[in-house]
């Protein structure tokens, strides 16, 4: 699923290309990633509407389409939005040569907005789980009431980082991946930044020492922020709107390494399931309290 640093990027790209675009069309296969209303009545809403700015909160892509509505894409777990020039032929998208046409993690498009200078915003949903909805922006507040706060926001210190652990208890990779508890860090990030602060994933947070929370806290700004240089982690489906993979899984340190050597000692990384999910750790490295 695409985390902070993925929906970051295409958020960042999508600023850059689209802004003061207008939406002049709409085609879907799949009525039901449109939520809340029926196709023809989002679709009426959306055409003729000019794009004033593109935001994020979590994983949701926020485009602000002004007098207070917006158009809001949840990508989910095998989302992710395209911008090219396709053509329609026999019911089948033909995109021109290159990673749009090459990457098959590409050609799953379910949803197309033309734009009024000829390209168009495409949904790649492999499993067709993304969520499209058209609301006021008093409605927001509803819809991100869960969410934690944006671990990359200049008023997340530390400070305010170790009091949300105050009265936190459970093991520290399942809350690190609770995004009403802090958003953006997902299977692949939590198994990264535990890695980097040399902590094991099922370690308690009672256990844990200031120090610890310390070395968390600048693993998790770091690594994010590492990862959005390198414009993602395309280890599974993700990909940017020019339909590229992103770097960050060229130097992931555990996640998906299990009997490979660490990078800092040489010990085989070993996998546990924890909460449904395959966490990856060092046992040297990352031995538990």
């Amino acid at each position: 699923m695409p985390e902070l640093p993925e929906v970051e990027t295409i958020v960042r790209d999508l600023r850059k290309e689209i802004v003061g675009r207008i939406f002049v069309d709409i085609w879907t296969d799949t009525e039901s990633l449109i939520k809340k209303e029926d196709f023809e009545s989002f679709k009426k809403k959306i055409i003729g509407r000019k794009i004033i700015d593109i935001g994020r909160r979590g994983k949701n892509i926020i485009i602000d389409l002004g007098s207070d509505d917006i158009l809001l894409i949840h990508q989910k777990i095998t989302g992710h939005l395209l911008l090219g020039n396709w053509e329609l032929k026999d019911n089948k998208w033909i995109a021109p040569e290159g990673p749009l046409s090459t990457d098959p993690m590409n050609r799953f498009l379910h949803v197309v907005f033309y734009l009024d200078d000829k390209r168009q915003l495409a949904l790649s949903d492999a499993r067709k789980f993304a969520k499209i909805m058209f609301l006021k922006k008093d409605e927001l507040e509803e819809e991100f009431d869960k969410l934690g706060p944006e671990p990359l926001e200049d008023d997340f210190t530390f400070e305010k980082f170790r009091k949300m652990f105050l009265k936190k208890k459970g093991k520290i990779k399942q809350v690190l991946m609770d995004q009403s508890f802090i958003v953006g860090i997902g299977n692949i990030y939590a198994s990264e930044i535990l890695f980097r602060s040399k902590i094991h994933p099922e370690e308690k947070i009672e256990n844990l020492k200031d120090e610890d929370f310390k070395n968390i806290y600048n693993a998790i700004r770091d690594i994010l922020n590492e990862s959005i240089k390198l414009r993602g982690d395309s280890f599974s489906d993700f990909r940017t709107i020019y339909g590229e993979k992103g770097g960050f899984h060229k130097i992931i340190k555990v996640y998906q390494r299990k009997g490979m050597g660490c990078v800092n000692c040489g010990e085989k990384i070993e996998r546990i399931n924890l909460g449904g999910r395959g966490s990856f750790f060092c046992p040297k490295c990352q031995k538990k309290r």
